[in-house]
C-alpha cells in the first residue's frame, strides 16, 4: 500500500515539474521556437558572411569577424535541436506528440548538415589559430561546399515556417530572447578578442595580392 502511495506521489511530483517547466519555457513548442528564433539570426549573419566570399581578399577580416560571431548562435541552434533529439527519443510525452522531422531530414539532410557546421567552423578556428594553406584549408574550403549545399536544403525545408513559430507569444519569450542575445554576446566576444589574429590574416592576403603596394 505504501509501495504505490510512493509511486503515486513520484509520478505527482514527476509529472508538476513537466507542467512547471512548460509554463516557464513552453516545453516542446518552446523548444521548436527558440530553433527557429536562433535561425532567424544565423540567416542574417550567413547572409553577411557570404556577402564577403567574393570579395574575401579585401574583406578576409570581415570574413573572419562574422565567421567567430556566429559560433555563439551556432552552438545554441545545435543545443536546441540536440535537446529536442534527446527528449524524443527518450519518449518525453509532448515531444513525441510533436512528432520527429521529416525522414529525409533526419536520416540524410540532418546528420551531413551537422558534421559539415562542426567541420566548417572547426577548420576556421584552426585556421585563424595559425594561418595555413595545407590540409586544414583545404579541409575547410571542401566542408563549406558540402555544408552550403545541405544548408540550402534545410533552409529551403523550414525557411516557410519562420516567421509563426520565430515571433510567438508563448510562455518563456523573454527567456528564449535572453538565450538568443546571450549566443550572440558569446559570439560578440569571440569575434573581438580574435580581431587582431583576423588583421594578420588580412595582412598577408594583402601582401599576396599587392594590395598594399602605393
Amino acid at each position: 500500500m505504501s509501495g504505490c502511495f510512493t509511486e503515486a506521489m513520484a509520478t505527482t511530483a514527476g509529472a508538476t515539474r513537466v507542467g512547471y517547466r512548460r509554463r516557464i519555457l513552453g516545453g516542446a513548442a518552446g523548444n521548436a521556437r527558440l530553433t527557429a528564433l536562433s535561425g532567424v539570426l544565423l540567416l542574417v549573419l550567413l547572409a553577411v558572411e557570404g556577402a564577403t566570399i567574393p570579395f574575401l581578399r579585401s574583406l578576409l577580416s570581415v570574413h573572419i569577424f562574422v565567421g567567430m560571431l556566429l559560433l555563439g548562435p551556432v552552438v545554441l541552434k545545435l543545443a536546441s535541436t540536440g535537446y529536442r533529439m534527446i527528449r524524443y527519443y527518450s519518449r518525453a510525452r509532448e515531444y513525441v506528440e510533436a512528432g520527429p522531422p521529416a525522414p529525409l531530414m533526419r536520416v540524410l539532410v540532418a546528420p551531413v548538415l551537422v558534421i559539415s557546421t562542426l567541420t566548417l567552423f572547426t577548420t576556421g578556428v584552426l585556421l585563424i589559430a595559425s594561418p595555413q594553406r595545407g590540409a586544414v584549408l583545404g579541409l575547410h574550403k571542401a566542408s563549406f561546399v558540402v555544408w552550403f549545399g545541405s544548408m540550402g536544403v534545410h533552409v529551403l525545408w523550414h525557411v516557410w515556417k519562420l516567421p509563426r513559430l520565430a515571433f510567438d507569444r508563448l510562455p518563456g519569450r523573454g527567456l528564449r530572447l535572453a538565450a538568443v542575445g546571450a549566443a550572440l554576446g558569446a559570439g560578440l566576444v569571440l569575434a573581438t578578442a580574435t580581431v587582431p589574429l583576423a588583421d594578420r590574416w588580412q595582412d598577408r592576403a594583402t601582401r599576396v595580392v599587392g594590395l598594399d603596394r602605393a
